[in-house]
């Protein structure tokens, strides 16, 4: 089979229904590494061999197979003027063509459910929606004690006349339900928020709700300033070469700093800039009993000529972290919608407000020159309506809890583990000795993307999926 799916909100709604039904193409084990080494697959690469993707920064009109070409979409070097109009009302028409965008990206939707996080976008999107869509619920996710947004959403969504709903993080039901849909997913990815994002959708669908919007998109064109501690990672990503055994060090496993700053010694500075703690290439080459994890790194040369011609760090992260945006975080929202036969709704990709915003804009609106706060056209958004929420400061997110979901589902993951030997013959041993390691949350990522992976390789292969291309069928790993 040779597939090419355009699968980016930019571009418009994935359509998936030719991976439903039949036998399935057979599984990429290079894709499987790539997902245990960056929680995402490499695009335009898919999990199963001759599906190609088409996410942001491909352009659909190229062929993923034979000449894909990665070019970052919103450039900001020189684009736009520094001086503008002192009379532009800039947050008048940021509203009005936010309100469209809203509008026409829930067209179709019966019963529309708002993402809430309590961050900007979400904070934005909620004022848009009060006058756009005030039929739309807003749900938050209490995902563990480091943020709690609940009470600053639920006032943001009360103030503006909007049903709030409150979702507590169960990281056992989150996962039950995740075992629930896994068989209808159509792709894989490993986001640190996909169960999340499965739970949100199983509670919005048992509710009545048909869709969700989601705030994500806008970072790429309004641009994200490295922080002090983003630009100290890059320096630390130094590619080096030291053996994983250094994490069992007793000092080492039981600091999640320790062994933070040893991974990242280890990465490269783009793979860095990736979220989340995941399997370093020596433990993948283990997990899967052969060498596999080079095939994964040579990847990211798709991207390096691109990615080194940015004309700034916070340029050169945001081309950065596009990938794992498109290849994880949407994709997370479109697998999951896909699943729960529910419509997912992503305003912030809007043609006509990504391409005012990034054409016109002033970059004085976007990034303020002195403090780098960014986003200060959302702010004043908002500040309309609102002042000093806390997450509006800094960000929201859906966190989830991770050593709690090692501690609820460690046997259902490691039998699964067994299930799955043929293909990853090394995950029982990690499991078995890292099990007391659970509670430090470096080790607990790791198990997640195993938890992940696992259910869903394990369902694709009993679905009419060959189990993997070239490895598993001639004992050697399939040319990249």
């Amino acid at each position: 089979m040779r597939l090419q799916i355009t699968m980016s909100p930019y571009y418009g709604t994935p359509d998936f229904s030719a991976l439903s039904g039949g036998e399935r193409p057979p599984l990429d084990p290079v894709s499987i590494a790539d997902l245990l080494r960056n929680a995402f697959v490499y695009p335009p690469f898919s999990i199963f061999e001759g599906v190609r993707l088409v996410t942001f920064g491909f352009s659909p009109h190229d062929d993923m197979h034979e000449a894909p070409r990665f070019r970052f979409k919103f450039r900001n070097a020189g684009e736009v003027p520094e001086e503008a109009s002192s009379e532009q009302d800039w947050v008048g028409e940021y509203h009005r063509l936010l309100c469209d965008a809203v509008a026409g990206s829930c067209r179709g939707m019966r019963a529309p459910w708002l993402l809430q996080s309590g961050g900007k976008d979400s904070t934005t999107l909620a004022i848009a929606i009060a006058d756009a869509r005030p039929d739309t619920t807003c749900i938050t996710y209490l995902g563990g004690p480091e943020e709690n947004e609940v009470d600053s959403a639920a006032h943001v969504a009360r103030t503006l006349g909007l049903r709030h709903h409150a979702l507590a993080c169960d990281p056992g039901r989150a996962y039950d339900r995740y075992l629930a849909v896994v068989a209808r997913m159509p792709l894989l990815t490993a986001d640190f928020a996909l169960l999340s994002c499965i739970d949100l959708g199983t509670e919005i669908a048992a509710c009545g709700g048909d869709g969700f919007i989601d705030g994500l998109g806008a970072d790429s064109y309004f641009g994200t300033p490295m922080s002090r501690h983003q630009h100290l990672l890059r320096r630390l990503a130094r590619d080096m070469r030291l053996p994983a055994r250094l994490m069992d060090l007793p000092p080492v496993a039981r600091s999640f700093r320790l062994c933070y700053l040893l991974s990242t010694l280890m990465m490269s500075p783009v793979e860095r800039a990736f979220p989340g703690s995941r399997f370093a290439d020596e433990e993948v080459d283990a997990l899967f009993g052969r060498r596999i994890a080079h095939l994964s790194r040579q990847r990211l040369a798709l991207f390096e000529r691109e990615i080194g011609s940015a004309t700034s760090a916070s340029e050169w992260r945001d081309m950065s972290t596009s990938i794992a945006g498109s290849a994880g975080a949407f994709a997370k929202g479109l697998y999951v919608a896909d699943a729960l036969s529910l419509r997912a709704a992503y305003p912030f990709c809007d043609i006509a407000l990504r391409e005012w915003i990034h054409h016109e804009v002033p970059r004085y609106e976007k990034v303020d020159p002195v403090t780098q706060l960014n986003k200060l056209l959302i702010r004043q958004h908002i500040a309309t309506r609102f002042q000093g929420l806390p997450y509006t400061r800094s960000k929201g997110s859906f966190r989830f809890d991770l050593r709690g979901l090692a501690r609820q589902r460690f046997d259902r993951v490691r039998d699964c583990a067994d299930r799955m030997r043929d293909l990853l013959p090394g995950a029982g041993a990690w499991l078995d000795r890292n099990r007391k390691r659970l509670d430090n949350k470096f080790h607990a990522s790791k198990f997640y993307l195993l938890a992940i992976a696992l259910p869903w390789l394990d369902a694709a292969s009993h679905r009419g999926t060959p189990a993997t291309a070239g490895t598993a069928r001639h004992g050697h790993p399939p040319p990249n």
